[in-house]
Parts: C-alpha cells; structure tokens; sequence
C-alpha cells in the first residue's frame, strides 16, 4: 500500500466527515427551530420520540449529532430526562440507515446527488432551497467520500502485518475496545462502521471479528455527547450517561449472545456479502437493544441519576456563572444539529436572568434613594458586578457563535441578542448611578423635597412596569412592542414634566442646589433606562419575527 493510498484513505474520511456536517448544518438552517417545536410538543409520548430520534439521525446520518442537540436541549429546559430518553434510543436506530445505504451501494448515485445539491446552493436564490440544496450535497459528497475510503482500503488486504493485527480483533474484548477507541477518535460511529464495511469487502477483517468491532463502535460514538456535556447541567450529563448505558447494555448482551448462539453463522448463511451482513447486524443490534430497553427507558433515567445524583448543597458551584450557557471549552461550541436552536433558547434564558437581575436593582436603587438608605446598596453592588460578568461572557459566546454561524438567520437572532445583552448592561449601569446619588445623600447630608421624593415614587412605579414588561411571555409581539414604545414615551413625557416642575421649585427656593443637581442627574438616568427598554423591545421583536 503506497503513499497515495494512504492520501486516498484519509481523504475520503475527511469528505465522509465534511459532507455529514454540511447535511446537518443544512437541516439545521432548514428546520432547526420547527424541529426544536416539534421535539417539545412529541417526545411526551415514547413511541413517538423514538420515530422523532430515528428519523432526524436518519436525515442527517450521525447518531452523535442528535444526541448533542438533546444534550443542549435538556441543558436548556426545553425538555426533561425522561423525554431524552426516547430520543437517544431513536438516535441509535436511525444511525443504522448509512451501513444500509452503504450495503446497497447508494453511492453509485452520489455525484448525482452531489451535482444536484451544489446547483440548487448556487443557482437558486430561495434560501430555504439552498438548504435543501446543501443537505443533498453533503449525502452525495458523504458517498463519494465513502467510495474512496474503499477503494484505498483494497491493497491492505495484502498487508500481512495489517492482517494479522485484525486477525486479533476475533477475540471479543480487544475487538470492542478497538471498536469504541477508533470510533471516539473520528467521532462518527456512521463513518466507523462504513470503514468496517470497507474492510469485511476487502476480505482483511471476518465477519466473526467484525461483530465485536461494530459492538464497541456503538459504544465509541458516545464520545461526542459526553465532550459535549462538559459544563451542562446535571439532567445534561444524565442524558449523555443514559446515551452511554444503552450502548453499553446493548454491547454486553449481544456479546453473550453471539458467544452462546450461532446468530453470526445465521447471518452468514442467510445474508449475501460482508457489507449487507455488518450492516445488518449493526440494524439487529440497536433495533433489538430499543425493543429491549423500551420498557425500562424510565428506569433508565432513574440510574442515570443514581450514577450522577444531585450535588449536595456544599459541593454546589458558588460565586458568578453561566447557568444555562455551555461554556465554548466544550464540545457543544462547534455547531452541529439544533445548535442554533438550542443557544437561542440558552441565550434567552442567560438573558432572563441578567434582565431579572438590572430589574431588582432598578427597584431597590430608587427605594433606596427615597428612603435615603444604604443598607441595600452592597446587595444592588453584587448583582450589578453579576450583570458586568454575565454581559461580558454573553458578549463572547456571541462572538464566536456569529464567527461560526453560516445561518443567515440564526446570525441575525443572535446578533439581536448581542444588542440586548448590552442594553440590560447599561440599566444595571443606570440603577448602580442611582446607588452612587443615595450615598451622596447620606454622606453630604442632602435631602429632596416631598413633590421630589413624590416623583421619583412615580418614576420607580413606571421604570418596574417597563423592565418588568420585557419578561412578559408575550415579548416579542407587534402589539406588546406598541404598549413598551407607549410606557417609553410616557417616560419621556414624565421626564419633561418634572424637569419643569423641578425649574419651578429652583424658583421658589424649595429645593437646594445639591439636591438639583443629584435630581437632574436621575431625571437623565430614569429616562436613559426608558430608552434601553424600548432597544430591547425592538431587538427582541426583530428576534422573533426571525425565527
């Protein structure tokens, strides 16, 4: 096997590799957020979320994809352990479907498939066709990669150190753990296993080996969804650990049974050719493994718990972070399958917090500066420098997510996001200034007048009711954007009012000149904090009328 072979081999991965992620990033730009709707109203019902599972990981060929988008989805609340659980076992059923196409050499139709997918990206101006256009090249370009992948592999048949090294692999245990260390290196059980098939047609690997190969490669693929659980919530991690026990269950009773029963020699004898044999062992292996576990998905879910209980509260991270977003030292940063969906909903629920939090700080920095009370403006200080950490980590998720994102509209979404994580920023900026005139008032001794005092009792009541708005469950809407722009303007309007009314009490001597001064400065705070509402406002309905 010379040099060029070897070129051939890894060249052909890298085209398997690249044209499964154009075919999910394609699904993803077409239906991400519709699927992510889907996924939420369905999988409550177990049959159902298994078919849902199946035939997403059948649209995209990667089992691994789909189990990292229910990974983030259970990071993001969207749904629960329990419906996780029959999407990850639809997963491992629809993952067959590539060892199948493969066996029944689909790919003598992929430069069609590829030609096809490419005009419809560059010649069609639809962008909803262009997606569709992408998703059929990568299939056809996944083939085509295939196709070369086999023919390097031909000339190792004629390797005997080669041979001999996959003659070993009969022994059960050395053939699963080859199987699952190969498959975690490439992170594609569906490229694995089309390689194992390559290799059972070339006549270097028997079919008796390549059983216990194809076990561990069920077990390999596991690896993507545990990177990508790395700093996700507990539920995250169960997913990632209930993903893992399937295939690990499924692995030790199919071992037995091929040891104790002559399953193998059946398939042998009743299959034509090594590639449809493999494939549909490795059909056999997870629809059988589902049937199985089927009624003890709950249970499932249940033990994974158990594995990974909840924290106690001692060992519970403390301090300032992320609660929804996975950090981008993990695998979920990459992309892939749902990503888009998922971090909208992350983002959002990043965002709720960090809004929530300018909204306490907003109603406590004007009842301090009424009551002229310092006492809970070492409380508003600690959130405001949470609000500055959460705006900052935001702000760098996003900019990598946009670097990233070739979505048009998903690039969008989060480019409103990045806008309204800065505007919540400049309120909790807002309400810390009014902290700063509550300690000028105790320090220097100043004191507002009671029509002051009474103002700025009408200017906390309306600030709440607007940042209290922008966490209506109806944000987003042409009508909710019209009752915010409304609350905005009447706050510009009650700015003017008092300006003049403050012009009138300078006149007549009731107030002080320090006391003008510090209430000139939170008339402008008041009506900045009415202008970042209505930007939020605005980036939020922009934000949906994306999706």
């Amino acid at each position: 096997m010379d040099i060029l072979e070897f070129f051939g081999l890894f060249g052909g991965l890298a085209l398997f590799l690249h044209g499964m992620q154009m075919m999910s990033s394609g699904l993803e730009a077409a239906a991400g957020n519709r699927m992510k709707a889907v996924l939420e109203k369905l999988t409550a019902n177990r049959f159902m979320g298994i078919l849902l599972g199946a035939l997403i990981t059948t649209a995209v060929q990667s089992s691994s994809a789909t189990t990292v988008m229910v990974v983030g989805f259970v990071n993001a609340g969207i749904m629960n352990l329990n419906q996780a659980v029959w999407l990850i076992f639809g997963a491992n059923v629809g993952k067959t479907t590539t060892g199948l196409l493969i066996a029944l050499d689909v790919g003598a139709l992929a430069p069609i498939v590829a030609f096809v997918g490419v005009f419809m990206m560059v010649f069609l101006k639809k962008p909803s066709l262009q997606h569709i256009g992408q998703l059929l090249a990568g299939l056809g370009i996944l083939f085509i990669g295939m196709d070369m992948m086999s023919a390097s592999m031909e000339p190792l048949r004629e390797v005997p150190a080669f041979v001999n090294m996959m003659a070993t692999l009969s022994n059960p245990i050395l053939g699963i753990a080859f199987g699952a260390i190969f498959t975690a290196l490439i992170q594609s059980s569906a490229a694995s296993v089309g390689i194992l098939q390559t290799l059972a047609a070339a006549g270097v690997v028997e079919f008796s080996g390549a059983v216990y190969v194809l076990f561990g490669q069920n077990i390999g693929t596991c690896i993507t969804a545990v990177m990508a659980s790395f700093g996700t919530s507990r539920d995250a991690k169960r997913a990632t650990c209930v993903h893992l026990l399937f295939n690990v269950i499924g692995t030790v009773i199919f071992t037995v049974v091929v040891m104790v029963t002559p399953l193998v020699s059946i398939i042998e004898s009743t299959v034509p050719g090594p590639m449809t044999q493999i494939a549909v062992m490795h059909v056999f292996f997870n629809l059988a493994t589902t049937i199985l576990l089927i009624p003890f998905g709950n249970m499932l879910a249940k033990l994974a718990t158990r594995i990974l209980p909840d924290l106690p509260e001692t060992e519970k991270p403390t301090g300032m972070r992320l609660a929804y977003l996975t950090p981008l030292t993990s695998g979920g940063k990459d992309g892939g399958l749902g990503v888009s969906a998922i971090v909208v909903d992350q983002l959002r629920n990043e965002l709720h917090r960090m809004l929530e939090m300018a909204r306490q700080n907003v109603d406590a920095s004007f009842k301090a500066v009424m009551d002229r009370d310092t006492t809970p403006l070492e409380r508003v200080e600690q959130r405001e420098q949470y609000i500055d950490f959460l705006n900052k980590e935001i702000s760098r998720y996003i900019s990598h997510l946009i670097a990233i994102e070739t979505n048009e509209r998903g690039s969008k979404i989060v480019s409103c996001l990045f806008s309204i994580s800065g505007n919540i920023e400049r309120i909790g900026d807002h309400a810390d200034n009014l902290s700063g005139y509550t300690r000028m008032l105790v320090e220097q001794d100043i004191s507002f007048s009671e029509y002051a005092l009474a103002e700025i009792g009408q200017m906390r009541s309306v600030s709440l009711r607007a940042v209290s708005a922008l966490l209506s469950s109806d944000a987003g809407s042409p009508d909710w954007l019209t009752h915010v722009a409304q609350m905005e303007q009447k706050i510009d309007d009650m700015t003017a009012d008092f300006q003049r009314d403050q012009l009138v009490r300078m006149r007549n001597g009731i107030c002080s000149d320090e006391a003008c001064i510090l209430y000139s400065e939170l008339l402008t705070d008041f009506e900045r904090i009415g202008d970042h509402v209505l930007n939020i406002a605005q980036e939020l309905t922009k934000a949906k009328t994306a999706l």
